[in-house]
């Protein structure tokens, strides 16, 4: 399987080998950076956000409280969305697209994406399923059971990849975790951006920027990307942070 590199430093020739491996396997890239917290007013001014336009989520995570799930590469989240359909996600990283099982490669469901930061790399297979906001509120809270926000495929993807006799029925609640997410095209950039911020229960919160692209434009879009945002004055030297990876860990915590 492929691993993450350490995420602020340089690439070596191997792993710039096994990204380039990984890409071709995918189907998209999705370029990401986490704005270090002190330049987030900065960063929202630069690129003209504004936050009337953006849309409200609620992340919820499900795990064990030690986090075995996370520890053996499996993350399953269900999030509801305002004005749209919830959804739900049975993911596994890092990954090789062409080790994949073809019963679930084959899936239409099925996206398989590297994530690429500066310094570092994943690769994911997700599982992907439309659901509906009162049914994962009611779930949460322990109204129904958590297995039948789950399709059949998805609830198939998990058995074949979390650990031996942990049942979906069995995992704890991690969340909600609220966050804005806005979708814009910045003056200058010519491409969509994403801009997610993940607001946590302490008073925390992390800014990522990202876009995505197929994967034969990568190299392009991560050059033209770099170059626009240093332009911006975002800095792109900080250190690098998953939005999942610091959910999971603070409900953990608590």
């Amino acid at each position: 399987m492929a691993a993450t590199t350490t995420q602020r430093a340089k690439l070596n020739d191997e792993q710039l080998m096994e990204i380039l491996g990984l890409i071709k396997g995918s189907d998209s890239v999705e370029l990401k950076l986490t704005v270090p917290e002190t330049a987030h007013i900065s960063a929202v001014r630069s690129l003209g956000m504004d936050a009337l336009d953006a849309q409200i989520r609620q992340a919820y995570f499900l795990d064990t409280p030690d986090l075995a799930l996370n520890r053996a590469g499996v993350v399953v989240r269900a999030r509801r969305v305002q004005g749209r359909q919830a959804d739900t996600v049975v993911k596994l990283r890092p990954v090789v697209p062409e080790e994949l099982p073809e019963q679930f490669r084959n899936s239409r469901n099925m996206k398989v994406e590297v994530d690429a930061m500066p310094g570092g790399y994943v690769c994911s297979a997700s599982m992907k399923a439309k659901s509906d906001n009162q049914l994962v509120k009611e779930a949460v809270a322990g109204k129904r059971r958590i297995s039948g926000l789950y399709t059949k495929e998805q609830r198939a993807f998990y058995r074949a990849n979390a650990p031996d006799g942990l049942a979906m029925d069995d995992l704890t609640v991690l969340g909600p975790i609220f966050l804005l997410k806005l979708k814009f095209v910045p003056k200058g950039y010519g491409r969509e951006l994403v801009a997610e911020m993940w607001l946590y229960p302490d008073g925390s919160r992390l800014l990522e920027l990202s876009t995505t692209c197929p994967p034969v434009e990568a190299f392009e879009v991560a050059i033209t990307t770099r170059a626009f945002l240093e332009k911006a004055g975002i800095d792109l030297s900080g250190a690098q942070e998953t939005k999942t990876k610091r959910a999971l860990e603070f409900y953990a915590r608590a």
